[in-house]
């Protein structure tokens, strides 16, 4: 079958998986609306929670970041991830049990200060608007290049499909939704990944096949290989990092203490029963999102390879632009990659240097990397239905309101 119908089959079923379950799960009350009526299982509360914190961010944006800034880009993995335990741990359970749902209102009645509160739900605010930027925006590249419109129009269609989600079922709505779309989200970054990984390594895990030899090149490692890659084209060695130790610092810190203040992430610990539940439900995320952390490195790497390789040519001096495969023509329709011939020759080439020819945006990695491998079609029409599935989802209250649900 075509890849775009078979896409539109794909991502058109998802969709329609994603609108059942908010109808049926729709909220019947004020409580149900914004805390799901405060009675979600902790498993499946962890698996909502899994989804809200690896949406387009994670999904399509943090491989992207490994994949072209080698060992520097794993600084995002260190403070998304310390962002999650920062709040899992330090924050959300008490601010249950404090009986407030956002860091404003527990600073402002904790600290018996209204400009502590007022401090505050400016600082969410600003990074609240930070990153569903972000999380747009990804939403935009998935769209442009699946339904083959512009990044504006599909932010405004990743607007429209939340909009619906969140008016019509709420947070209780919401919170069944993200379970469908975790399980989905997971499989369409699992799958591609554990096919790269035999192909390249001959390991099914692409967590073991990150640090394995290539069947190409048997003598070679794969970091071996993206090591000598990015010296010859002129980038810094992919192993390490060129960024200075307080740099690091200041970067996860930031990160960590911005995501950690998400609001629509900390009202999931007051759609549990209990603090315990809160508490339990915080291990299941943990867990869940650990799947695809522990996957992200080997992704960019494996399609860092297969990039270069694919438009600098087996004998590395370029591929000619008038056969350049399938996946860069549907991609320089976005506008995501364009080709300049510098020296007329008629070839593409990437560099860092003065030989650059290719202009790639990071964010389309991880939706380009099944076609750059040649994989089947029906893996590249999973991997655009787990990135359109990787938007936010707000549900919950604001960074401001103030509500009276009677928790314990």
């Amino acid at each position: 079958m075509e890849l775009q119908t078979l896409t539109y089959i794909v991502v058109g079923l998802t969709f329609a998986l994603y609108i059942g379950i908010a109808i049926w799960a729709r909220a019947g009350s004020t409580k149900e609306f914004y805390v799901a009526g405060g009675g979600v299982n902790p498993v499946a509360n962890g698996m909502a929670t899994a989804a809200d914190w690896m949406s387009a961010a994670s999904f399509i944006s943090m491989a992207g970041l490994i994949s072209f800034m080698g060992y520097d880009g794993a600084v995002y993995l260190l403070g998304w991830t310390g962002g999650y335990v920062l709040l899992a741990l330090c924050l959300a359970p008490y601010l249950r049990k404090f009986g407030k749902f956002t860091v404003p209102d527990f600073i402002g009645d904790r600290y018996y200060s209204q400009t502590a509160r007022t401090v505050a739900v400016v600082c969410a605010i600003l990074i609240s608007f930070t990153y569903v930027a972000g999380q747009m925006r990804g939403v935009g590249v998935v769209f442009s290049r699946f339904l083959e419109v512009d990044i504006t129009t599909g932010v405004i269609i990743g607007m429209a499909v939340v909009f619906f989600y969140a008016v019509l079922g709420g947070m209780k709505g919401i919170t069944y939704t993200q379970v469908a779309q975790y399980c989905v989200l997971i499989f369409a970054y699992m799958v591609p990944a554990f096919f790269i990984s035999i192909m390249m390594t001959g390991h099914i895990l692409p967590q073991t096949g990150f640090g394995a030899t290539l069947t190409s090149e048997p003598d070679v490692y794969l970091l071996q290989k993206l090591d000598q890659i990015s010296v010859d084209l002129g980038f810094a060695p992919y192993t390490e990092g060129v960024r200075s130790k307080l740099d690091v610092i200041a970067i996860t810190c930031a990160l960590m203490v911005g995501t950690a203040g998400l609001p629509h992430v900390i009202v999931r610990f007051f759609t549990v029963p209990k603090v315990r539940d809160a508490r339990i439900s915080a291990g299941w995320a943990l867990l869940f999102i650990s799947f695809l952390y522990t996957t992200a490195p080997a992704v960019a790497s494996f399609a860092r390879v297969n990039m270069v390789d694919t438009i600098n040519g087996s004998d590395g001096k370029g591929t000619e632009y008038a056969q350049a495969p399938q996946w860069i023509k549907n991609w320089e329709k976005t506008g995501l990659i364009t080709h300049d011939d510098k020296n007329g020759d008629g070839r593409m080439f990437y560099s860092n240097d003065e030989r650059n020819e290719m202009k790639v945006d990071r964010d389309i990695i991880v939706l380009a990397n099944p076609e750059i491998a040649k994989l089947p079609n029906w893996v590249i029409a999973l991997v655009a239905a787990g990135g359109d599935c990787g938007g936010p989802l707000y549900g919950g209250r604001s960074a401001t309101g103030d509500l009276d649900l009677d928790f314990p």
